[in-house]
């Protein structure tokens, strides 16, 4: 039902790109955005991942340059039955993580170095294995040409307004200033829907394939907390690739944060505690202040993290 589900909402996406240039151009316009559309479809599926590393400054490493966090991958990567994906990181204090890639034998993971710095091994290893969950159920691909054509469709929008005089546009200025207003806000709910129908589902076969969903419990409430107020520029400026994100990288001072396309982080929590069989879920309280952890169980994954001074964690690879 998924996969039928995010196949109309993908159709819907390039309906709406061949919307645009109906009201750009008629049926003209029509059937050059089709052709756009088959074009950018066609190229994200080989060359979307590729972009978005690049969006977001990602570098490559290895066990050499970052042995721990490699290793945390390489392991739960054994423990999902998944090819060994490339593993980067993003220079920005925001803790966050993305996966993408076509399938699984060409995916990457991605994450912060705040995400390093703030989190525990465990914490680290929970939100790990939900960007695997979506490798595994080859979410990345959808999630990544979702974002290519919702960013096209906006630039499309913008330029909408350059063809007010075309002749061939049936509705006039009217129709310019329609696709230049709702066609943005139309993909981003889309986008919405799409991801939406896929955090729950990479929450929970994550937390199976960490073994804790108490430890990813635990790092969406600290994401959520500092995601709100520290910014990571790339996203704030390629708002279409936010959907990739574990948490919404976007803050509170853009208008894309009206239409987030992740469920709100409090049902996320509650769902894992409920897996655990807890009774309480973690709060997020005040964005800008400390939270406790609900459970022993969360106390124990929310010390400091294996990158920072203070001691060391261990999760069940050893």
């Amino acid at each position: 039902m998924n996969v039928l589900k995010t196949g109309m909402l993908l159709a819907s996406l390039t309906a709406l790109f061949m919307g645009i240039g109906y009201l750009l151009g008629g049926t003209g316009g029509a059937f050059i955005a089709f052709l756009l559309a088959a074009g950018v479809n066609l190229f994200s599926y080989w060359n979307a991942d590729k972009m978005v590393l690049r969006m977001h400054r990602a570098r490559e490493v290895d066990r050499r340059s970052a042995p721990e966090f490699h290793a945390i991958v390489e392991d739960l990567a054994r423990r999902a039955g998944l090819p060994m994906p490339k593993v980067y990181l993003i220079d920005n204090p925001q803790p966050n993580a993305f996966a993408t890639g076509r399938n699984p034998r060409n995916a990457a993971v991605a994450a912060t170095t705040g995400l390093l710095q703030s989190l525990s091994r465990e914490e680290i290893a929970g939100v790990m294995a939900h960007e695997l969950a979506h490798v595994k159920n080859r979410d990345t691909l959808t999630m990544t040409i979702a974002a290519t054509i919702a960013g096209a469709i906006a630039m499309l929008a913008n330029f909408a307004l350059f063809f007010g005089g075309n002749r061939n546009n049936p509705l006039g200025i009217v129709g310019v200033l329609l696709a230049a207003i709702t066609a943005p806000i139309a993909a981003a709910l889309i986008q919405m829907a799409i991801s939406r129908t896929r955090e729950y589902s990479a929450d929970r076969d994550g937390a199976a394939i960490c073994g804790n969903p108490l430890w990813l419990a635990s790092a969406l409430g600290k994401i959520a907390r500092v995601a709100g107020r520290v910014p990571i520029d790339t996203a704030e400026r390629n708002p279409a690739t936010a959907s990739l994100f574990i948490v919404n990288p976007l803050t509170g001072e853009r208008m894309d944060n009206l239409f987030s396309t992740h469920p709100a982080t409090e049902n996320r929590i509650a769902a894992l505690h409920e897996m655990a069989g807890g009774s309480g879920g973690i709060s997020l309280g005040d964005r800008h202040g400390p939270a406790e952890p609900a459970t022993p169980s969360a106390a124990a994954a929310a010390g400091p993290g294996p990158w920072s001074r203070a001691g060391r964690g261990r999760g069940p690879w050893g």
